[in-house]
């Protein structure tokens, strides 16, 4: 099976009829805070090692982050053989001579936990021939074996999608044919001018519609909020229940935004779920064989679409997770799902993970032979801070500690391209964020009592991360003009945000933070009325907070503290790249 085609499998296998995107968890999950700890990939990259990795221990204890959070080492790619040995994973003979079990135990003997990586494709991004695909069950008994607490899954080489380094063609699994129209009932229908088009992927195109399917979400275009997939839908009345016979007139292709798979529905019940013959354009179009489906009396809804992108990806994951339970019964695993924000995970990703990327790496210039790799501030795609967290901001509806995080990737403070000042905001972003927060630096780098050392182990901002309501802040204002600043996707750095985050005792967390590289003198003032009407349902005694005499604000940066009897909360100026953050604690 090393080198499986989507051809040489049935495709009925990727079916997962009970994802329908509202169900309720397909596992029984555990509540928790955004997990903390140490990834070898921005340090090392596909060079990381037993003697790096056992460094990287000595230093968590050292430094004491372990007593603050952070207790997860994680292998990321590069540590297995390039090919299975007898169809098993196999520890880089070179870089992990005493093997995983020997690893595991030398992080379980310092009271921290162990992670590693796989990919639910063919192959790693690294293009070891080790993806987990058609190997689940045995790869999860021996993660069992080797005692993990947490694995990473990423989504390179994925058949069922033109994934970062699949073949772009695999579009036909993912997207519905061009649809022209469909024969019901002897009615001729339009999917131009007599069906509804749901969502916001679809495209009319003259008189047929294209794109039908749901938004590769992995660079930093489209928004992530609302319905991000398409469907065609036609009515129909029928007097009486009755199985009838639909006709739909389209064109196949592979490629963005026109495929061969096509799913007919009514209502919630799905009829036709297969490939289509192929046509010999996207443009010549012809009838498919007939498709029964079931009318009840009344109005029915028939739903053209294809939403196998999202279903064959949690499938895939799932099935990872089956198989560790399997394996591990109620060992207690934290499943951090790397899809990159491709198949729209903050729908589908707490089903089985804990947490889902929602983009592409933070950065592609990672460390190597001494080497502290490269970050950036901003960037026209996901590699930069700014970029990750321009989406992630408004992704605070779908994070919770039962449903799980969203995920803009691991910490780049410590590399190179970031100051003093970026690495304080990038970390307060993270930490308003309720994101994981995974160190990505060489831990070597850092002493005790230097700047990346009391950033890094800042129990206030440690604390909001990790405070027991989970609530991750809501952007509640920003000077970039706009109707929604909770919704919106902004990705002009010209502005300050302000974001508010409920705490456990009854406070709220308050951050400016400008994302503009100059400094800003924008006077920005919010009302104890403004957090209230953003975050009251959310806040633990909000009426108290909102009515208090006076308010305690500490500085969670700087540390200083007064108390103020005003209900606003102001900055005058700011620098570039910086923040301010405080945390308002209501004085009865």
């Amino acid at each position: 099976m090393d080198n499986i085609r989507p051809s040489d499998i049935d495709d009925k296998r990727l079916r997962f009829d009970s994802f329908d995107g509202h169900s309720d968890e397909i596992f029984k999950k555990k509540q928790r805070l955004p997990a903390m700890g140490w990834n070898s990939w921005n340090a090392f990259g596909s060079g990381n090692n037993e003697e790096l990795t056992r460094a990287m221990i000595d230093k968590i204890k050292e430094l004491e982050l372990d007593k603050l959070g952070y207790r997860y080492i994680v292998l990321d790619d590069g540590c297995y053989k390039p090919e299975r040995v007898n169809g098993r994973l196999q520890p880089d003979d070179v870089k992990f001579p005493s093997g995983f079990k020997a690893m595991a135990d030398y992080v379980h003997s310092n009271d921290l936990k162990f992670g590693m990586y796989n990919d639910i494709g063919t192959k790693l991004c690294s293009g070891a021939e080790v993806g987990i695909f058609g190997y689940e069950k045995v790869d999860c008994e021996d993660y069992i074996r080797w005692d993990i607490d947490f694995i990473k899954v990423d989504n390179c080489y994925y058949m069922w999608d033109n994934a970062t380094f699949a073949d772009p063609s695999n579009a036909k699994y993912s997207y519905a044919p061009n649809i022209k129209s469909i024969l019901a009932e002897g009615k001729i229908l339009s999917a131009v001018k007599d069906a509804k088009i749901t969502g916001s992927r679809a495209e009319i195109r003259g008189d047929y519609v294209s794109f039908i399917g749901t938004f590769d979400g992995t660079a930093p275009d489209h928004t992530p909020v609302g319905s991000r997939s398409s469907e065609v839908i036609f009515e129909l009345e029928s007097d009486t229940d009755k199985e009838t016979d639909i006709i739909v007139n389209y064109a196949t292709g592979e490629e963005e935004g026109v495929g061969q798979w096509l799913q007919v529905a009514v209502g919630n019940e799905i009829f036709f779920d297969d490939m289509l013959p192929a046509t010999a354009s996207a443009e010549t179009f012809t009838d498919s064989d007939p498709i029964r489906i079931l009318l009840k009396a009344g109005r029915n809804l028939i739903r053209i679409m294809n939403h196998r992108r999202q279903e064959n990806t949690l499938h895939s994951y799932a099935e990872i997770k089956n198989e560790l339970i399997n394996a591990g019964g109620d060992k207690d695993i934290i499943f951090s799902i790397c899809e990159w924000g491709k198949t729209q995970p903050q729908d589908w990703g707490h089903k089985v993970g804990d947490s889902w990327r929602i983009l592409n790496d933070i950065t592609f210039q990672v460390g190597a032979d001494g080497e502290h790799g490269t970050a950036a501030w901003e960037s026209d795609y996901t590699t930069s801070i700014t970029s990750q967290y321009n989406k992630c901001v408004i992704m605070d509806e779908f994070a919770s500690p039962l449903r799980g995080w969203n995920d803009p990737d691991m910490l780049v403070i410590g590399m190179d391209g970031i100051n003093e000042t970026m690495n304080k905001s990038h970390m307060a972003m993270w930490c308003m964020m309720n994101s994981p927060l995974m160190l990505g630096m060489d831990l070597r780098r850092v002493k005790r009592g230097d700047p990346i050392y009391r950033l890094i182990s800042d129990e206030d901002l440690i604390g909001l991360d990790q405070d027991a309501l989970g609530v991750q802040a809501k952007r509640i204002f920003t000077t970039y003009r706009c109707d929604a600043p909770d919704k919106e996707y902004i990705r002009d750095n010209k502005r300050i945000d302000v974001l508010a985050k409920p705490l456990s005792d009854g406070s709220v967390a308050l951050g400016f933070f400008n994302l503009d590289t100059s400094d800003r003198n924008d006077n920005v003032s919010i009302s104890v009325d403004v957090i209230y009407s953003a975050l009251g349902h959310k806040m633990i005694a909000p009426e108290r907070f909102k009515n208090a005499s006076s308010y305690k604000i500490t500085d969670l940066i700087t540390k200083e503290e007064n108390t103020v009897t005003g209900k606003t909360f102001r900055i005058d100026s700011i620098r570039g790249c910086d923040c301010k953050v405080i945390k308002i604690t209501p004085v009865v």
